[in-house]
């Protein structure tokens, strides 16, 4: 079966990104096409996946549940206790993909019993890549946990520097460790040594080591990684590699609404610069589209117009601020 999922998406990870290449009308398939896409390929094309490379595990209890205020739940928390570690993570994993605001809470609570003792199964896999694709920014920190938990990183400084080590060392799985360095570094480990270490990679001579650094950027998901992506979407030599800073940008890895917002005035400045060919000036248009929901075509002056009404508009003190400050 694993054979089969890999050549099944070697055969398909090239039409998964040609259709931004074709970027009208709308390119929502932007949107869509998130990090959990190149994260799939890298996964199931890296020698150290390995389908039964861990021993069976055994059950164990969770920890700091919250009290329960229903037979019903007690019920539930008392049934996971009897699962193992690696039903839980995927019980768990199910229930927050459709929302479930307790196994949103239990996983990190969770998730240091599983680390070192979770199998990588179909199953789990499936579940992080479909929380990866989640629009929901909880669901899809749950999935950084649980996969940072099944290749037992710990959220540790030491982490960090086994995965620099493996970048150094081992390029057939140089994609994985950046897109894991900066995961780590977006759950608060070592964020500038993990930024610092990106930004060098982000300019390697390398195309495919560039495009996982932006990858590692785009979940690193601070402030700071907001120029960097900017800068390859614009510059970069690489069509494949602007194309993953835009989507980036627009909706893949762990950037908050807010922080693409952020992004917009430098997008629209990107469309002054007469450098940028046509097809990267479509993505602009389409990660423009994407961050705030509007649909004015590829007409600059709208989308100034657009954005100087909006930011004006979130700049404006409320009514009742304004009584509140008197």
């Amino acid at each position: 079966m694993g054979d089969q999922r890999k050549n099944a998406s070697r055969n398909s990870h090239p039409k998964s990104w040609n259709p931004l290449r074709r970027y009208l009308p709308t390119l929502i398939i932007l949107a869509t096409i998130s990090a959990a896409a190149g994260f799939q390929v890298a996964h199931l094309k890296s020698p150290s996946w390995r389908w039964d490379r861990v021993a069976p595990v055994q059950a164990a209890s969770i920890s700091g549940s919250p009290v329960k205020t229903s037979e019903a739940r007690k019920t539930e928390y008392e049934g996971l206790n009897r699962l193992s570690p690696q039903q839980q993570a995927e019980h768990l994993l199910d229930r927050a993909l459709h929302h479930h605001e307790e196994s949103l809470d239990l996983i990190p609570q969770c998730v240091d019993g599983w680390r070192g003792r979770l199998q990588e199964t179909d199953r789990l896999f499936d579940l992080v890549l479909s929380a990866l694709k989640s629009d929901d920014l909880s669901v899809r920190t749950a999935a950084v946990e649980i996969d940072l938990a099944a290749n037992n990183l710990s959220k540790s400084p030491q982490s960090v520097t086994r995965l620099l080590q493996q970048i150094q060392n081992d390029p057939a799985n140089r994609p994985l460790a950046l897109w894991r360095l900066g995961a780590l570094g977006n759950r608060g480990v070592e964020r500038q040594i993990v930024l610092a270490n990106l930004l060098t990679y982000v300019r390697d001579r390398n195309e495919k080591t560039r495009y996982w650094a932006v990858e590692g950027l785009a979940m690193l998901g601070t402030d700071d990684a907001i120029d960097p992506l900017l800068d390859r979407f614009a510059h970069d030599v690489s069509p494949r590699v602007r194309e993953r800073a835009a989507s980036s940008l627009a909706m893949s890895g762990m950037l908050t609404k807010d922080q693409r917002l952020a992004a917009v005035p430098d997008l629209l400045n990107f469309l002054d610069d007469d450098s940028l060919d046509s097809e990267t000036r479509g993505w602009v248009y389409a990660a423009l589209r994407v961050i705030t929901g509007a649909s004015l075509g590829n007409d600059a002056n709208a989308w100034r117009n657009w954005w100087a009404h909006h930011d004006s508009a979130q700049k404006r003190p409320s009514h009742a601020a304004g009584i509140l400050l008197a």
